[in-house]
């Protein structure tokens, strides 16, 4: 499978001069499966750009969207999403149960008048809610989806994609903590992440600023290397960087986990996600 970052950032996009390296736009990626068949996670402003290149291959657009949430860092693209106005695409939706609800506001909720020009029922896109992740393992042309609930304020689901004999995990907007709701402590996602080929998980705080922040949802990058180091994981990109936090910094975050790494003798590769970037398992 081949995975495309189209959007690394967390909470709110910041486009500039400060975010060039590691990107601005808000949650999306792109997994090409070895059948061909698209799989895109999370619909953020990043998924602007993804819907342009799509239509812009003249190829008639057949995807799974999976929804981690609904927060609005996570849905707020959609509307920007070409591929949502052409009659010709199909569109399978699933993953948190709530991602239906998270899709339609921006069209059609009822607390304003005016948020946006058009209504939900009039996109062109054929568009189907799946509804299985939430009971069940979802099958992808022979790939297999299963899922695991975010310690997030209001929940969520992380993915984990098994295609042959590879593994990608996705986890954004997760607190590893002890202090977690049923089926969210640290130990469960050291399961879920066993010896995966790939981890991408939350990593948008410092271990300085984790204690300002608890309860908040998102990890510190050392208790992510913990994480993927307890679960053998081979390779790990931090993810959902903070609004905040510049290239040089993304940057000194990454090298400080990779010295910690290697302090720990962790038989393991670390990046920081780039935006556009991508590689293949």
């Amino acid at each position: 499978m081949r995975v495309k970052f189209w959007g690394t950032r967390g909470s709110i996009a910041v486009p500039g001069k400060d975010t060039t390296i590691y990107g601005g736009n808000t949650t999306c990626l792109q997994i090409t499966l070895d059948s061909g068949r698209e799989v895109i996670i999370d619909a953020g402003t990043g998924i602007r750009a993804l819907g342009n290149k799509l239509s812009e291959s003249g190829d008639r657009v057949d995807v799974h969207l999976l929804i981690t949430h609904i927060h609005w860092d996570h849905v707020q693209g959609f509307p920007f999403f070409d591929p949502v106005y052409q009659p010709s695409s199909k569109i399978y939706i699933d993953g948190f149960p709530a991602c239906m609800k998270g899709l339609r506001i921006p069209f059609d909720t009822k607390m304003g008048d005016g948020f946006f020009p058009i209504r939900f029922d009039d996109l062109n896109a054929e568009m189907k809610y799946l509804d299985t992740l939430g009971h069940g393992p979802l099958e992808i042309d022979g790939t297999v989806v299963d899922c695991i609930p975010l310690q997030h304020p209001q929940g969520g689901f992380g993915f984990r994609f098994r295609e042959g004999n590879k593994t990608l995990v996705f986890i954004t907007d997760n607190e590893l903590t002890n202090e977690s709701w049923a089926g969210r402590h640290p130990d469960d996602y050291v399961g879920f992440c066993k010896d995966a080929d790939v981890l991408v998980h939350d990593a948008q705080y410092t271990p300085e600023e984790i204690g300002q922040r608890k309860g908040w949802g998102h990890s510190d990058y050392v208790a992510t290397l913990n994480l993927a180091m307890k679960a053998h994981v081979r390779r790990l990109i931090l993810f959902h960087h903070d609004p905040s936090r510049k290239d040089p910094e993304v940057r000194k975050c990454l090298e400080h986990c990779q010295e910690l790494a290697e302090e720990n003798k962790a038989d393991l590769g670390i990046e920081a996600a780039k935006e556009e970037s991508e590689f293949t398992i």
